[in-house]
């Protein structure tokens, strides 16, 4: 057999080149090609659900041999109902107001010299993602309305899927620069990709933190990751109980195979005695397979949870449960377990609220609601390229303006720097004023 040969030098080269090009197209045409896309979904559904039943059927053979858990499964298969969600998010996309040319700071450094700060795509944009089909078709979305070209590349037990979407993606682009969109589908694909600074401006990897930690190791590319959610809800001694148990509940039960659903339970030792028993029996109930530290034993009759399980990202139903002794035991244990995604504390009690929110480092911190809110959508970013769980340079679910940067454009009237210095250097004015930057012209004239 010959040895496959990949091009990928070559597709990156073309999306560099498609991503300067793209940085110009007009924004409503940007959304006509967002609308094609929802369109041909919907169009192309059948074939697109017939390639998703083939990597359905081979990632259950894989399930019943151990190879793959359930909730990867779960986050595989497509409907009639997820394929319009798909098309609906796109459109979400394309209603986003534009995030390319506004101007964030305008400062006046002295008549007639008008420095301004503009957002600008990235450029190039590679991802690396998960199981989820629905994520090649987010990324791309908001990657073309933010002007970038983007290097996919997904998960094999989705390839067929991926595939098909990559294809109705590009067919119904074809206004868009050439090359917007590249797919790549092999591992040597992706170590060469890691291996092209000089092409590539962002590498946004969503996986485990070993997978992430993988590409920041072998790659000069910045990195924007999205790493596993081990996330808490906190139920405080001073907090609402029915209110919480319906939040507790949500958050683990409502889509358990996501990284904002709630892996542990933390029920201050104040209330423990009059919510455990209820909490446990609603879950038990929703076939949710519970572990809990010594105290909640006391309360209550479930399996003991181990020093691996607080760390544990489990994407199914199951759960952890802790008493703690108040609110700063709940930071703690947090703060020491936690992947830095979301968390949340339910509490009536508002000085208790604000040192769980203060003192929590998570990309997101909730009170009294569900960890499940922690979705671009949800956030009205329209879509989400992941959740950051870094702080550079974007933070949380990541949306339009995530994937952007800026830029300095100076005005001026032929002004030179040595008038402004030596002995009887002018002053600079430094004043700050509202005003959009506009190619030629100053906001005096």
């Amino acid at each position: 057999m010959s040895e496959t040969v990949y091009d990928t030098d070559g597709q990156v080269t073309e999306a560099q080149q498609a991503a300067l090009r793209l940085a110009n197209v007009s924004e409503d045409d940007r959304d006509d090609a967002l609308q094609s896309i929802a369109d041909a979904i919907r169009e192309h559904s059948e074939a697109i659900l017939e390639a998703n039943e083939q990597d359905v059927a081979e990632a259950e053979q894989l399930l019943e041999e151990g190879e793959y858990t359930q909730a990867l499964v779960d986050r595989l298969k497509l409907d009639d109902g997820k394929l319009e969600s798909i098309a609906e998010m796109v459109e979400s996309v394309a209603a986003q107001d534009d995030p390319l040319g506004e101007t964030l700071e305008a400062r006046e450094l002295d008549d007639d010299l008008e420095l301004y700060k503009v957002a600008v795509p990235i450029g190039v944009v590679g991802t690396i993602f998960e199981s989820r089909p629905d994520a090649l078709v987010q990324i791309a979305a908001l990657s073309l309305k933010s002007g970038n070209a983007v290097i996919l590349k997904g998960g094999s037990e989705a390839s067929e899927s991926n595939r098909v979407l990559y294809e109705t993606i590009v067919e119904a682009t074809g206004e868009m620069p050439e090359g917007w969109a590249q797919l790549i589908e092999a591992h040597e694909e992706v170590d060469a990709l890691l291996e092209m600074d000089d092409k590539v401006d962002l590498i946004m990897p969503r996986g485990s933190s070993e997978f992430v930690s993988y590409i920041q190791d072998n790659t000069q590319i910045p990195v924007l990751g999205h790493t596993e959610g081990v996330c808490h809800v906190y139920v405080d001694s001073e907090a609402d109980l029915e209110m919480a148990a319906d939040i507790a509940f949500d958050a683990k039960t409502q889509y358990p195979a996501v990284c904002n659903a709630v892996e542990t339970l933390l029920v201050s030792e104040d209330v423990a005695a009059d919510f455990l028993p209820g909490m446990v029996a609603r879950y038990e109930d929703a076939g949710v397979t519970l572990r809990g530290c010594p105290t909640t034993q006391e309360f209550v009759d479930i399996d003991p949870a181990t020093d691996e399980d607080w760390a544990t990202e489990y994407g199914d139903l199951e759960l952890s449960i802790k008493v703690v002794e108040d609110v700063y035991d709940a930071i703690d244990h947090a703060n020491t377990f936690g992947s830095k995604h979301t968390e949340s504390i339910v509490t009536e009690n508002s000085q208790h609220a604000e040192a769980f929110m203060t003192g929590i480092d998570a990309a997101s911190v909730f009170h009294n609601a569900s960890t499940r809110f922690a979705d671009g959508y949800r956030y009205g970013l329209g879509a989400e390229v992941g959740i950051s769980t870094g702080k550079i340079h974007a933070r949380g679910p990541v949306g339009l303006a995530g994937l952007t940067t800026y830029k300095y454009y100076l005005e001026g009237d032929g002004q030179l720097v040595a008038t402004y210095a030596g002995d009887d250097a002018k002053p600079f004015t430094h004043r700050d004023f509202e005003g959009d930057w506009r190619p030629g012209q100053l906001s005096g004239n």
